[in-house]
């Protein structure tokens, strides 16, 4: 059967884009897969520290899964997580005006590597109640460049993008700033008022479950993050 024009357009189409999005993809898999080997690394590097001290403190890296790594020490987790679909920016975004991708229109299709910060209590005791805090988010396209949106100790300037590579050396060095951030990122006392009050039913289930969430910011969640 003949292809018409039409059709035929329509298939380039779906080809291009899909081809673009599988590159896309099979790159922050890549970049996913660097953060783990510096998790492996440095945990290799911690085992063999002399250091009666440090051997009292865990430091354990775990591959999760495919789209998972998890990196445990002291009191806390760092988990990235890659979102297995591409994304593109809305028109009004900062990397869209960009000349890097004014240049290049395909250049702001990004795949998603999302940085957790979670209390290791909180998998321990099975605290379900218990939030995690989103460090950071790394966005990287088909050149594998890529930028970071997170607090001001992990994000880059956007127009970064087109100068930044994401390889086994950044990968790394954005892993131990995502250390050296969660370690400065401390655990604080909730205020009184939000406490003070506790019904039977929640005291209750403190004690058997410690249902009360626990957060490392204003009160038990993550709402009021203060720069």
């Amino acid at each position: 059967m003949k292809t018409d024009k039409k059709t035929s357009k329509l298939f380039d189409s779906l080809v291009k884009k899909g081809t673009l999005k599988q590159l896309v993809y099979q790159n922050t898999l890549t970049s996913l897969n660097f953060f783990k080997k510096g998790m492996r690394d440095l945990t290799e590097k911690y085992e063999n520290l002399d250091s009666v001290e440090a051997k009292k403190l865990p430091f354990i890296y775990k591959d999760k899964s495919k789209f998972e790594g998890e990196l445990k020490f002291a009191g806390d987790i760092l988990v990235f997580l890659m979102h297995t679909n591409v994304f593109e920016f809305p028109p009004d975004h900062e990397v869209v005006k960009t000349p890097y991708v004014n240049e290049d229109k395909e250049r702001s299709y990004c795949g998603i590597i999302n940085i957790f910060n979670f209390l290791s209590d909180s998998f321990k005791y099975n605290r379900m109640n218990d939030v995690g805090y989103l460090v950071a988010r790394i966005f990287i396209n088909k050149d594998m460049n890529y930028f970071i949106e997170g607090k001001r100790e992990m994000g880059f300037l956007y127009t970064n993008f087109g100068n930044a590579v994401l390889n086994q050396e950044s990968a790394f060095e954005i892993l131990e700033s995502s250390i050296y951030y969660t370690l400065n990122f401390d655990l604080l006392t909730p205020p009184y008022e939000q406490v003070r009050e506790v019904t039977v039913q929640e005291f209750s289930a403190e004690i058997d479950s410690m249902q009360i969430k626990t957060g490392k910011r204003l009160g038990f969640q993550f709402n009021a993050d203060i720069k």
